[in-house]
């Protein structure tokens, strides 16, 4: 054994300085890897509204950041000590090359076991080129043709990572405000609950939610639209609801559900699946979705499950 191994020699002030080996050292703590969030979608569906959402909440948010650096930035929010604890990224199709480095970002995080969610900017056709005509800019992929040319493209490129966002949010018909709300819903909260659900009540003649996980038929059921004393009231009245669950298979039908929607809450956690939204559908969204969206989102909530009730064509007729 060498004289100096494990010992401490005298330095010329006086001070003890420690030559031991490198394995005598302190181990170093591994460093916190930090919360990561990739906001993409179709231009002009608030990705930059969302990204400032949640800049106001704390998050570290980085626009149009290339996907090739995605990994790079955790690594750097790591080394932070802290500093760095929960990470935005916009990614769009301003990156050339935007599905290939991409792909093998969201691969790199995963093999270093980076719990990353996605959050998808949705919108019509019809809302995003009035959005675009409004503020007189071409769409960035629309070249010498149209702003549909554009959005037609966007949709094609986007599909495979809409199918593998976490949350999808239609702002078709949301103003700002109604934007911040719905990610304040989601990302304001102290702590992360395991799932969280949005049950949104809607009218087929509307057509059908485009960001529904999973969808629900009210039709089956009698309407109280043609009962005339209770048409002018919605889903949220007393006796309209105590209309529709005294039909039969109205209780049978919220049961069986309930029940379906427990073993796919199970499946969603397994996956790592933070939001899922259930539309619940019937001809005008006014009295069936509505009062079947209450029962079932009190039902989710004895269950654990943080639930909020959207009633989107409730007060249209």
């Amino acid at each position: 054994m060498n004289e100096h191994d494990g010992q401490h020699e005298q330095a010329g002030d006086g001070a003890q300085v420690s030559t031991g080996t490198p394995n005598d050292k302190a181990p170093v703590p591994e460093a916190a890897i930090p919360e990561l969030v990739i906001i993409s979608g179709m231009s002009g569906a608030g990705r930059s509204t969302a990204a400032k959402c949640l800049e106001d909440l704390g998050w570290f948010v980085v626009d149009n950041l290339p996907p090739a650096l995605i990994p790079t930035m955790v690594e750097l929010g790591a080394r932070s000590q802290g500093n760095v604890a929960r990470i935005a990224v916009v990614v769009d199709v301003r990156g050339r090359r935007f599905f290939d480095n991409l792909r093998e970002s969201l691969a790199d995080l995963e093999a270093k076991n980076v719990t990353r969610r996605i959050v998808f900017l949705e919108s019509s056709d019809e809302a995003l080129v009035r959005r675009f005509e409004s503020v007189r800019r071409p769409h960035p992929l629309q070249g010498d043709g149209r702003i549909v040319d554009g959005i037609d493209a966007e949709r094609e490129l986007l599909r495979e990572l809409r199918g593998d966002a976490d949350l999808v949010i239609d702002t078709s018909s949301l103003n700002v405000h109604e934007l911040r709300a719905k990610m304040d819903a989601q990302f304001a909260g102290e702590e992360e609950p395991e799932l969280r659900a949005t049950v949104m009540s809607f009218g087929y003649k509307y057509g059908l939610p485009v960001d529904a996980d999973l969808v629900v038929d009210c039709r089956f059921l009698p309407n109280p639209h043609w009962v005339p004393e209770l048409r002018p009231y919605t889903g949220l009245n007393e006796e309209v609801s105590g209309y529709v669950f005294n039909q039969p298979g109205a209780k049978e039908f919220l049961d069986r559900y309930t029940e379906l929607l427990q073993l796919v809450a199970t499946g969603y956690r397994r996956e790592g699946k933070r939001y899922v939204t259930i539309a619940v559908g019937c001809t005008g969204g006014k009295h069936r979705s509505v009062a079947m969206s209450e029962k079932l989102a009190a039902r989710l909530a004895a269950e654990g499950v943080e639930t909020v009730v959207v009633h989107r064509d409730m007060g249209r007729e």
